[in-house]
């Protein structure tokens, strides 16, 4: 973390002293049909809602490649679902009349069983009927009700489910694939965040603004300062440039061109997404790749080379 950041921290501090915001911070709920048995469940295999299923009707997926999981971890994220609840559910898929198996999300539904909870909230897919599934994601897009929390997880599935590149999924949707990027960054918050955004205490503007800010612990605490203060976009933007008080004046940070998104696409995906461009208005900028191991760089080193560069 940067020096900046870390003097950014501090001036929060003092601001936020000692608010607590757990009285309007309540955990997230869904009003979809619950599943409690196969007799009262209707043909959900190609639904895009979210149903809630009972724990002890999901078993774990066999083939899961996480053979370990952190226990400190869990126990950390099992906390974070006992006070804001399930932000990202679960994928499973029906397995028998009364038993569903995890297809995404073990970690996930572990915590769930962890932090108590008698019912979990999942997509149901059926894994052998692509075509109807990608229907079904892109019709449930098209309603207004959704949240921008809701928005960011379907487009996530349309790509990871339908194999669908950023560029293939906003030609069916119809939108642009900035706006399909700056929706799928949403899901890189912290859950406290994507909390926040998904129950409209925070506004997509200003979540935004804290995907500009790289620690994960100061994003949660300009959002506490956000619902605090009820500051506008434009006043968390002077708000993190008064804390943040730079050595030295930069030109102002542009919004990227398209073509800087197509960067972004392709390389991204070999650092999962860990990728980040700012540019002045002079043209000048910066990329920053954050990378989890050495496997990472071979990989992206090994399509270089093959690309002939």
């Amino acid at each position: 973390m940067s020096k900046q950041q870390r003097g950014l921290g501090k001036g929060l501090k003092a601001l936020l002293g000692d608010a607590d915001l757990s009285e309007i911070r309540k955990p997230v709920g869904y009003v979809h049909k619950s599943i409690v048995t196969s007799v009262n469940e209707q043909d959900s295999r190609h639904s895009a809602d979210i149903m809630l299923i009972p724990v002890d009707m999901i078993e774990p997926n066999p083939f899961q490649p996480r053979m370990s999981f952190d226990n400190e971890a869990l126990e950390e994220l099992a906390e974070s679902i006992r006070t804001l609840g399930l932000i990202q559910p679960v994928t499973v898929r029906r397995r028998a009349s009364d038993k569903y198996q995890i297809i995404s999300g073990e970690r996930r539904f572990r915590a769930c069983r962890m932090a108590g909870m008698e019912e979990i909230p999942a997509y149901i897919r059926d894994t052998n009927d692509q075509g109807m599934l990608e229907m079904a994601i892109v019709e449930n897009i098209q309603r207004e009700d959704l949240d921008p929390i809701e928005i960011a997880m379907s487009y996530e599935r349309l790509i990871d489910e339908c194999h669908l590149t950023q560029e293939q999924m906003a030609l069916r949707i119809g939108k642009s694939r900035v706006s399909v990027t700056n929706y799928l960054r949403l899901l890189k918050l912290p859950a406290k965040v994507q909390h926040d955004l998904k129950v409209g205490l925070l506004s997509v503007g200003h979540a935004k603004v804290l995907l500009g800010i790289e620690d994960s612990r100061i994003q949660e605490q300009l959002c506490d300062l956000v619902i605090k203060e009820r500051l506008s976009v434009r006043q968390l933007e002077d708000k993190i440039r008064r804390l943040a008080r730079p050595e030295k004046e930069e030109g102002p940070v542009q919004d990227l061109p398209e073509h800087y998104f197509r960067v972004l696409e392709i390389v991204g995906k070999y650092f999962e997404n860990n990728i980040s461009l700012k540019r002045k208005t002079d043209g000048k900028g910066t990329m920053t790749i954050h990378f989890s191991s050495d496997d990472e760089v071979q990989k992206f080193l090994k399509a270089l080379e093959e690309s002939d560069i």
